[in-house]
């Protein structure tokens, strides 16, 4: 300490010297330490709300690197992969409303519906689309729907709403028709599904199924026992949250055969139901966490059950899952969001996967599932992504859709 306060005090040039040396020292030093781990730090604590996205796809490239400097001693580039990719394209709507769903009756035509009473209609496969509004409904009474569901089988469509609406087309949109329901449903309707002509299914909050063959003049239940029911029945049964089921269920899905899967409304616990059954069958998480929501691998139940948790995870389970079980062995997926929620996962093929999530984040996997990469394509957007699904009879058309008027179109 005595000879570098000299130093300094006798000149500049000594000092300079001094300085040069120490800092070959550190860089001697820090060499041991790999240089991609900086990166990791300084975002972690300097981090705002408006970088995190940035962070995600950075991470993707630090993780890549670290794993080369453990396989061969020093730091590897991160192939340009690893960083990010971008297989989609953002389209332009005619309003910037919450967007829940969209169908196609064609590989041309089709439908998006939304918050607002927002609905619009494309003729060339969604690269441009046009506003439109329900001749039965007044435009003050359409601002106050939610349009959830818009689903589409040949000409027949169907659209559900919130406050409980229900429209029927036959001539795939041309003119629709309300239906009526009636007000002693359990609980409300939470979707609908086309089947074909004049046929529909429906479920509800309450885990409630119907079917319909005559354009929803009657409709046929197909679960026997309420949920509540079943859980009065089994609540020894050892299902974990069970006890505290408040009655209603969030996130139905089917699979192309007509099996169902729901989460309960706190998150604690799932159900599954097949055609046939007469109720509903309830199952651990297997997790502390809560589950934020839950689907089918490639739409079928008998290959396995997909499940996002809060913090971003996400957990596949093998195929053939005992729905008798209370418990499923669920594989948690290698998937960095930065903490951001998975709000939705589709399959495009056996092993390339989607998910989207939070602030417009989207995620690919290309091996089944194991990992996933991050994908830039929405990057700059503002908004959450809630929904994600492919059209495998026209062509495997993809589309991702949110807050904001988020539409993003898959290109590949």
């Amino acid at each position: 300490l005595i000879h570098y306060i000299t130093f300094l005090y006798w000149g500049h040039r000594v000092k300079m010297k001094l300085h040069i040396s120490l800092l070959m020292l550190l860089g001697t030093t820090s060499a041991f330490v790999p240089n991609v781990v900086r990166p990791i730090r300084s975002n972690a604590l300097f981090m705002s709300a408006s970088d995190r996205r940035s962070f995600v796809s950075e991470s993707a490239t630090v993780g890549a690197g670290i794993l080369a400097t453990t396989a061969v001693g020093t730091a590897a580039p991160a192939p340009a992969s690893a960083a990010s990719i971008k297989m989609w394209e953002k389209v332009e709507l005619p309003f910037d409303d919450t967007i829940y769903d969209v169908d196609f009756e064609s590989a041309t035509h089709g439908y998006l519906v939304g918050s607002k009473g927002a609905f619009a209609e494309t003729f060339d496969g969604g690269k441009t689309w046009e506003a439109r509004s329900f001749s039965n409904l007044d435009a003050e009474e359409e601002v106050t729907y939610r349009f959830q569901i818009v689903s589409f089988k040949g000409e027949e469509g169907w659209v559900l709403g919130r406050p409980t609406l229900l429209l029927h087309t036959k001539d795939a949109g041309k003119t629709w028709e309300r239906i009526p329901l009636s007000p002693k449903l359990p609980g409300e309707p939470t979707s609908i599904l086309a089947l074909g002509p004049n046929s529909a299914e429906m479920t509800t909050s309450s885990g409630a199924v119907y079917i319909t063959d005559n354009a929803a003049r009657n409709w046929k239940a197909q679960v026997k026992e309420t949920i509540d029911a079943t859980l009065n029945r089994i609540s020894s049964s050892g299902v974990s949250g069970a006890s505290y089921f408040t009655g209603s269920i969030i996130g139905d899905r089917r699979d192309k055969d007509g099996a169902h899967l729901a989460v309960s409304s706190r998150g604690n616990f799932f159900l599954t139901w097949e055609p046939g059954s007469d109720f509903w069958i309830p199952h651990n998480r297997g997790t502390p966490r809560r589950i934020q929501n839950m689907g089918f691998v490639e739409g079928d139940i008998h290959k396995g059950l997909w499940m996002t948790l809060n913090g971003g995870k996400l957990f596949i389970s093998p195929n053939d899952p005992d729905l008798g079980s209370d418990n499923f062995d669920f594989v948690e997926s290698n998937i960095k969001t930065g903490g951001y929620g998975i709000t939705d996962v589709a399959w495009r093929t056996p092993t390339e996967i989607w998910a989207v999530g939070g602030s417009n984040t989207m995620y690919a996997s290309f091996d089944g599932g194991k990992t996933f990469q991050f994908d830039k394509s929405a990057n700059k957007y503002p908004g959450n992504l809630y929904n994600v699904k492919f059209f495998k009879n026209f062509d495997n058309a993809g589309w991702a859709l949110g807050s904001n008027g988020s539409l993003f179109r898959y290109t590949g």
